[in-house]
């Protein structure tokens, strides 16, 4: 990768984090000045410790390539932390934070081709953005079908790429795409992108894409990394914000947490059985999908 070019896309994530921070903290800002905004922040308040337990747990887990927002989602449901409907706007607006630092520090780990690894980013931004437009309008019975069938998905793929089922074990070594290929991967990595926005982590697919396509598989972290970072921080993110479908102080609590998890993860961890951590985050994933599931059949029931 060009050193220019190295420098832009780290410059980028600067930028997205100052935007992160100060479009968050002026909606919260807005939302206190309201009796309704007060009310709703005392109450998010109560579940301040465990939502930076969960920013901390969560993004070390997504530095070392397994993702956070299964995690996440599990952790929230567990102690119902959060409200349901808030679940994918808190994702996608906490952790942009701690996303955009993991890009910052993974851009350069493989000298990837510019073109591909530029054109993927692009796509990953531009499928968030789309697909905000919707998932930023449904209800709360929508998001909880959304978010365990989004889960069940993001668990299939990692069973299969933990159990080497298929092309998910395949080992590459091209840092380049050319032709079809990379056609295909842009495709996808634009529809990664849109399902960000149901809390789908774009990691696992991600690394599984990259394997398929016979890339070497430490280019899908500055892909995965980058594609997430620039979609949460210029993408959904916004939308998220501006549609105030975001829980106020969880999404403060992930930003602070998720940047110690990343760093914890980054600097102090060198070599950790992946494997096993991988096994326990599907049997989570699975559980809170089934957890998604029986809400929005007692939802439907209701109705």
């Amino acid at each position: 990768m060009e050193v220019i070019m190295l420098y832009a896309l780290k410059g980028l994530c600067v930028i997205g984090m100052v935007l992160c921070i100060a479009l968050t903290l002026l909606k919260v800002k807005a939302n206190l000045a309201t009796e309704e905004g007060k009310a709703e922040w005392a109450e998010q308040k109560k579940f301040a410790p465990w939502n930076a337990m969960v920013g901390v747990v969560a993004n070390f887990f997504d530095t070392l390539g397994i993702g956070s927002y299964a995690t996440s989602c599990a952790l929230f449901k567990i102690r119902g932390s959060i409200k349901d409907i808030y679940i994918p706007g808190t994702l996608n607006v906490g952790d942009t934070l701690p996303v955009l630092l993991e890009a910052f520090l993974f851009f350069g780990f493989v000298d990837i081709d510019t073109l591909t690894l530029v054109s993927m980013l692009v796509a990953a931004v531009l499928g968030a953005f789309v697909g905000a437009g919707f998932v930023t309008k449904w209800d709360q019975h929508k998001v909880r079908i959304g978010m365990c069938v989004g889960l069940l998905i993001l668990g299939t793929v990692m069973a299969c790429k933990t159990a080497n089922i298929g092309p998910f074990g395949l080992v590459g070594t091209a840092t380049a795409l050319h032709g079809a290929k990379l056609v295909i991967a842009v495709v996808i990595n634009f529809f990664l992108g849109a399902l960000m926005n149901i809390g789908v982590g774009l990691y696992a697919p991600c690394l599984a894409l990259i394997s398929v396509l016979g890339m070497n598989i430490g280019a899908a972290f500055p892909i995965m990394m980058g594609s997430c970072a620039y979609l949460m921080a210029f993408g959904n993110g916004p939308k998220f914000i501006k549609e105030n479908r975001f829980d106020m102080v969880c999404t403060l609590c992930q930003m602070v947490g998720g940047v110690i998890g990343v760093c914890i993860a980054y600097f102090l961890v060198k070599k950790m059985p992946i494997d096993v951590l991988l096994k326990v985050v599907i049997v989570v994933v699975y559980f809170t999908a089934f957890m998604f599931g029986k809400d929005a059949l007692a939802d439907k029931k209701k109705a």
